[in-house]
């Protein structure tokens, strides 16, 4: 294996399977309808599988953490097992309905820049490993970030006793995917192991297409949180209850959905969104008992964003005790926004440059597994432009030129990294 030329750039071979490799991902799938892969399901486990035969026909070796990340390792030039790691990825989850991109491009352009490499005979100063994250979504346990917090050591307890929507324990999910939460512990990474994350993300937003340019460079990433609501009223015939004598949860419930979205529209910068609400028991000539909504609430500010969740919560409970409507908040989840790292982001803005692009910065209003790794390493991200800023939809596109250039950026920044 050689030491590192002057000007690496992703080979022919690697960059035509990224998209091949996108589409043969989207076959995964728990329906057959839309793309859905949520964590510790039998896809989940299918897309790992699959994840681990693309790294090890890269020259890695592989292995599942008992979170349910699979990593790929590829050697430093001094051929040490324990050189410090520069890590590329992002999540192999999804969203119900999902598209194609979000997650997968980036742990496909991390294996695409290995793949040149290899076929090049190139080792690095670093170790590289390539990691796809078990959940990054949270769609079936409402907690984002389970790989990458399990990685940092700030896995939070809370979810082990929390059950998704068909009834089922995480710790039983996680016991049929084959681990156990007693090992969740042997997942923990030292700060000491990884130099450096860089993630390779689809913008999901208009910036980048609006701009005209392929690829861009993120400053930082907003804070966000979650709270799943239950309001209790009292179910009763839609045809013998007075008005004013209801205990009506949906209503309630309709007033505190408006709520969010005054308290996020004074504030730039702030965005809110109710994304899932059930009702019971759900028929027409029945006034409704049970209501169960989430919330999210982002901000690249977080003290505006923690004044925002307090100011929804009291005003929800004002609601309620008007409406005598019993409430429960549950904090399902909170994250502080994130800087990237500055010195990676000179590497990233010059690896642009070389490559004869315009350069733009830009913050991320959605989360990533970057800011849960910016506990133990500093970190970066590049993204690519998406059709329309379309995200979190089957619409969700990406071009192959762009997602090359993704891939090229990504190896000509840890190249530069590296220097």
């Amino acid at each position: 294996m050689s030491l590192m030329p002057e000007n690496l750039t992703l080979t022919t071979g690697a960059a035509e399977r990224i998209m091949q490799r996108i589409q043969e991902a989207a076959s995964i799938s728990e329906s057959t309808q839309y793309l859905s892969r949520r964590f510790a399901s039998s896809e989940h486990q299918q897309i790992n599988t699959l994840a681990a035969q693309w790294m090890k026909a890269a020259g890695m070796h592989t292995r599942e953490d008992a979170i349910g990340n699979v990593i790929g390792r590829y050697e430093a030039n001094d051929s040490q097992t324990n050189a410090p790691a520069i890590m590329l990825g992002s999540h192999l989850d999804t969203v119900i309905n999902a598209g194609r991109y979000d997650g997968m491009l980036g742990v496909l352009c991390a294996l695409a820049v290995v793949e040149s490499l290899n076929e090049q005979e190139v080792r690095l100063p670093y170790a590289l490993e390539v990691i796809g994250f078990a959940d990054e979504e949270g769609v079936r346990y409402q907690s984002t970030y389970l790989g990458s917090r399990a990685i940092t050591g700030h896995f939070s307890k809370d979810v082990l006793n929390r059950r998704d929507e068909d009834g089922i324990l995480f710790v039983d999910a996680l016991k049929q995917f084959g681990s156990n939460v007693d090992n969740l512990a042997s997942a923990i990474r030292k700060p000491a192991d990884i130099y450096a994350y860089l993630e390779v993300h689809i913008e999901q937003g208009p910036v980048l297409e609006a701009k005209g340019l392929p690829v861009g460079v993120v400053s930082s990433i907003a804070g966000a949180n979650r709270m799943s609501v239950s309001l209790t009223g009292l179910a009763g015939h839609a045809g013998t209850v007075p008005m004013n004598l209801r205990q009506d949860a949906l209503a309630a419930a309709a007033e505190c959905i408006s709520l969010v979205e005054s308290v996020c529209s004074n504030h730039d910068g702030l965005v809110g969104t109710v994304g899932r609400i059930k009702a019971k028991p759900g028929a027409s000539n029945v006034i409704t008992g049970d209501v169960e909504f989430t919330i999210d609430l982002r901000a690249a500010q977080d003290e505006v964003r923690r004044d925002r969740v307090g100011q929804v919560v009291e005003g929800m409970a004002a609601i309620c005790k008007r409406r005598s409507i019993e409430i429960g908040i549950e904090h399902v989840h909170e994250a502080s926004s994130v800087s990237c790292d500055a010195h990676i982001m000179q590497c990233m803005q010059s690896a642009l440059r070389s490559a004869g692009m315009d350069v733009l910065v830009l913050p991320s209003g959605a989360g990533h597994d970057a800011a849960a790794m910016a506990e133990i390493t500093k970190m970066g991200m590049l993204f690519v432009r998406c059709a329309g800023g379309v995200s979190h939809h089957p619409d969700e596109s990406v071009t192959k030129e762009d997602a090359i250039a993704g891939a090229d950026i990504l190896l000509k920044s840890v190249v530069n990294l590296c220097r």
